[in-house]
């Protein structure tokens, strides 16, 4: 396993994120997710013989939108090109894409990790078209519903700036949380709203040249990308260890094995013969509409994130993971109106609520007022952390006043010295061998000690306190 650590790893991703129109890129068929198959398309976005594609304006204005909030470039003049290659869920073999002159360029965002903020710089921002789905049944095999041919994507390719796992979901919820904040989409990676492809290659540290990469298509969850990228970087240097090769091919992860697969050579762009779209004209933007697009961009998570560190005194690790899902932000801000410490209230939210969060699928199930409850009781000291963490698994099943919570359930802290000096020589009685260890100079030893204090008390003592009488107690004995 040594020789892991002589090599870096060296990813860009390409994310595909349906963009949030009503209808499709080329024609009026809906884009509703989960309707029968093969009941929204017709025969513009199945590419049949003598049909015209017509450019939906408000895919433009999306694409452009999502450029500007990554700081791009805008292109004023652009147009649009056919990717040609088969595949069954494309029924036209080619594919309407972007290839030269894409509308968004020379972006970047910033990540920020526990060793501080880093920016990932974005090539090209561009518009096509997705294709249809392939349904695989054991009875009637493999069968195509072309309800997302034509579904309007972007697709945002980042520069080879990441180097780690962990690198590349920071980029990706950062990502996601800035498309979900501009509003162009819904980016559910479980209906496939928002998925991406990782390029990796790993080469010697210090080493200046690239490797050869693979692409690992269509992950389409933190948990995916993250094992994925971590299989195969082992892979690959494995691979370079025994003298053999990296080829340059598409994989698939296998959630199941958590392994990579080859699938196919993969292909470079002259394998596409791209060519401008002869049914399409180019497209032309002006200052004013510039001007327009940019001024209805509202907040970002990095201006948010400003303001949770400069107003709330929040670090900016902290300030990143509450802003990078705009439920959580909004819930944050209309919560630290109702306490005197939100830098409390982040650590709930960060330590307890969004364990429970489903940011896929869920709202936060406790009111914003009782979470600001919580952490003002944590404030006074009129509970402990152990009790603010069962009083918000408790809010969650069942919403209610956390200080009527509180009361009603007796699990104030417990703050009177005689009483927990009581249990205190009960637990030193009973645990002599700790005792004596403590006496020998094992301090770790006073944490049974502790521990059964704490139990005594039903988890409502006060720690600090328990922890300085119980070292008064101790150290009296030696």
């Amino acid at each position: 396993m040594n020789m892991i650590k002589d090599y870096e790893m060296v990813i860009g991703l390409e994310v595909h994120c349906e963009l949030g129109t009503k209808t499709k890129i080329f024609c009026g068929c809906p884009t509703t997710f989960g309707a029968e198959p093969n009941t929204q398309c017709c025969p513009v976005c199945m590419g049949m013989p003598g049909t015209l594609p017509v450019l939906n304006k408000q895919v433009v204005e999306y694409a452009i939108k999502a450029g500007m909030a990554t700081n791009c470039t805008i292109a004023k003049f652009s147009k649009q090109d056919r990717k040609n290659y088969f595949y069954p869920d494309l029924p036209k073999a080619y594919q309407i894409s972007q290839y030269d002159l894409p509308l968004c360029e020379h972006g970047w965002l910033e990540i920020e990790g526990e060793n501080g903020t880093k920016k990932i710089g974005i090539t090209r921002i561009h518009i096509e078209e997705d294709a249809g789905k392939l349904v695989h049944n054991d009875e009637y095999g493999t069968m195509v519903d072309c309800n997302r041919c034509g579904v309007p994507l972007i697709e945002i390719v980042s520069e080879p700036d990441i180097r780690s796992a962990e690198e590349a979901v920071a980029y990706f919820k950062k990502l996601r949380a800035i498309i979900l904040y501009t509003g162009i989409s819904d980016c559910k990676m479980q209906e496939g709203s928002m998925r991406c492809d990782v390029n990796l290659s790993v080469r010697k540290k210090g080493t200046g040249k690239f490797g050869t990469r693979t692409e690992m298509k269509n992950l389409n969850s933190f948990t995916f990308i993250q094992k994925a990228i971590e299989y195969e970087y082992k892979r690959q240097v494995e691979e370079l260890e025994k003298g053999g090769t990296i080829i340059q091919e598409t994989r698939r992860y296998d959630q199941a094995s958590g392994k990579t697969y080859s699938m196919r050579k993969k292909e470079d762009a002259n394998d596409y013969r791209y060519f401008p779209d002869p049914d399409l004209a180019p497209i032309v933007m002006s200052d004013e509409k510039l001007k327009e697009l940019r001024d209805s961009i509202p907040t970002l998570p990095d201006e948010r994130k400003k303001t949770y560190v400069d107003s709330y005194g929040l670090t900016p690790y902290d300030a990143e993971l509450i802003t990078n899902d705009m439920a959580t932000a909004d819930y944050f801000e209309a919560a630290a109106e109702k306490t005197a410490n939100p830098k409390i209230l982040a650590n709930l939210m960060i330590a307890e609520v969004m364990k429970l969060y489903d940011a896929e699928n869920g709202a936060i199930a406790i009111a914003p007022e009782h979470l600001a409850q919580v952490a003002e009781m944590l404030r006074s000291g009129e509970i402990n952390s152990s009790v603010a963490k069962k009083v918000v698994k408790a809010l969650w099943e069942h919403d209610e006043d956390a200080c009527e919570y509180v009361r009603a359930n007796d699990l104030g802290q417990i703050n009177d010295e005689e009483l927990l000096m009581s249990y205190i020589r009960e637990a030193i009685e009973k645990n002599p061998k700790s005792v004596e260890d403590y006496k020998k100079g094992k301090v770790a030893a006073a944490k049974a000690i502790m521990g059964q204090v704490m139990s005594k008390t039903k988890g409502r003592g006060n720690p600090i306190l328990i922890d300085t009488l119980l070292t008064k107690a101790l150290d009296a004995l030696k």
